[in-house]
């Protein structure tokens, strides 16, 4: 793939189909370069993924999103996003971070938070672990030496924590995004006007009990541009 592609690996979960659609078209509506979207789908990898089903993985992708090294033949950068989210802005900015904090194995919201409520959505438990959601936006540096060992055997019997806290790395080699890359709804407040992703990490618009949920309005214009065909004129 040319190196002046972005490579953008979304988290699909069937449960929630049509986030991973609007979260897309999110992207590339206003992305200045073009732009590859991969559903990162358990149905997809069954080849290389043979994990059993965590009880406590609150999606399909909460171990699969790990693949994302492996599926970029560890080269080059590439993105994961979880699918509950909306781009506000060109995610091209996103790769400013690597001239500002060179040769990281890759940059997360390093997020310093627990979780307000116990339940989140579809009555899934809200679990409180460090590094909570570090995970859920990550630019990966495919070739970086540390990522190598991220292959499909270490995905499928690694910890649930090593992964999402990525012990496989110091922490001088995780570089940091601006909390903007990762706005978490519901645990946080008073988002600033400048947000470039937010996350409803407790559950987005698209189910009834959040649908009026910070950002909201912009979801649901989203989505309706993401559903829109033009149609003949009638006569």
């Amino acid at each position: 793939m040319d190196k002046d592609v972005i490579k953008i690996f979304i988290g699909y979960d069937p449960v929630e189909s049509v986030a991973w659609h609007t979260m897309a078209h999110s992207i590339l509506m206003q992305s200045s370069k073009p732009v590859a979207l991969i559903p990162v789908n358990i149905a997809n990898f069954k080849e290389i993924y043979k994990r059993p089903r965590d009880p406590k993985q609150s999606n399909e992708f909460s171990f699969t999103r790990f693949l994302v090294p492996h599926l970029s033949n560890y080269e080059g950068y590439a993105l994961f996003f979880d699918c509950d989210m909306m781009l506000r802005t060109d995610i091209a900015e996103i790769f400013n971070v690597i001239r500002e904090q060179p040769d990281k194995a890759l940059y997360v919201v390093k997020h310093d938070y627990e979780p307000r409520d116990d339940i989140k959505f579809l009555n899934t438990v809200q679990y409180k672990y460090p590094r909570k959601n570090w995970s859920s936006v990550v630019l990966w540096n495919c070739g970086h030496p540390a990522n190598k060992m991220v292959n499909p055997d270490f995905v499928n019997n690694a910890t649930p924590m090593d992964l999402h806290r990525f012990a496989w790395l110091e922490d001088d080699q995780i570089g940091e995004l601006n909390v903007r890359w990762n706005w978490l709804v519901g645990e946080y407040d008073e988002p600033p006007q400048d947000v470039k992703n937010v996350h409803w990490t407790v559950g987005g618009p698209y189910f009834e009990e959040y649908k009026s949920v910070d950002f909201s309005e912009e979801w649901f214009a989203e989505n309706e541009k993401m559903k829109y065909c033009m149609q003949r004129p009638k006569k």
